[in-house]
């Protein structure tokens, strides 16, 4: 009994180190690859087509900033704000759900991270306990733009298609950074479902969604928020000069 308590606790321990490091890693290194992309490859291998995985890191600031305020207004209003769950919008869903026939979630952009980095896709029980531990996490750990950053750069956008970048060239034929307003919105409108709707060749509903999140861009409050983004741009062209020097 001594020995499987003491396996146990090993076990117990290696979690908790193993998981926190990880996370701590990934505050400072970019994520090259996720879990989803090696389902999505390892699906395609056994359907007997060629694995097509697209994905390139770029750093926040080489991401369109239109791209983060799209998803803020598609898909977590109160992103800058929460502590990684949104109780609001929990309250809502549970409310809906008792009289909807397709439930909705309420998922954070927190969660998706801490979902698309750490996880895998198929809901059940103990990923939803583990999304929620690693949620913990990396708001502890993590800034709000670190985690923003993250999620641009990790999220299934197309078939084979992960992040900002893989989606404004193959989708747009541009640079991450080149987004338009109105690309970001088709983008953030096939979030909910990115292999079945194509941001590229949008359709009426896509569109309509496209409308509504364009709409929601100008109330939503401005991510990151203007004062940070001032003093970074400060900080910025101050270690340029030394550099010059």
């Amino acid at each position: 009994m001594k020995k499987v308590l003491r396996i146990l606790r090993n076990l117990i321990l290696f979690f908790f180190i193993s998981t926190i490091l990880m996370v701590v890693i990934y505050r400072f290194i970019p994520v090259y690859f996720t879990p989803l992309m090696v389902i999505r490859s390892t699906q395609q291998i056994f359907k007997g087509e060629k694995p097509v995985w697209h994905h390139s890191w770029v750093s926040f600031d080489k991401i369109s900033p239109h791209l983060p305020m799209a998803v803020i207004a598609s898909e977590d209003n109160r992103f800058a704000t929460h502590n990684g769950f949104d109780f609001i919008e929990i309250k809502k869903a549970m409310k809906e759900n008792e009289t909807r026939k397709r439930k909705r979630g309420a998922s954070t952009i927190s969660q998706q991270t801490a979902k698309n980095v750490f996880l895998w896709p198929q809901s059940s029980w103990t990923r939803k306990g583990l999304e929620v531990y690693f949620t913990w996490l990396i708001e502890l750990c993590w800034s709000k733009e670190r985690i923003m950053e993250v999620y641009l750069n990790s999220i299934e956008m197309g078939k084979g298609i992960y992040g900002a970048e893989a989606t404004a060239k193959y989708k747009f034929h541009t640079t991450a950074a080149k987004l338009t307003a109105g690309q970001c919105a088709l983008i953030a409108a096939t979030l909910p479902n990115p292999i079945r709707f194509d941001s590229a060749h949008p359709s009426a509903y896509i569109l309509r969604r496209q409308s509504q999140i364009l709409r929601l861009m100008k109330l939503v409050p401005k991510f990151p928020p203007v004062e940070k983004a001032e003093k970074k741009a400060v900080k910025k062209q101050k270690t340029e000069k030394k550099k010059k020097k």
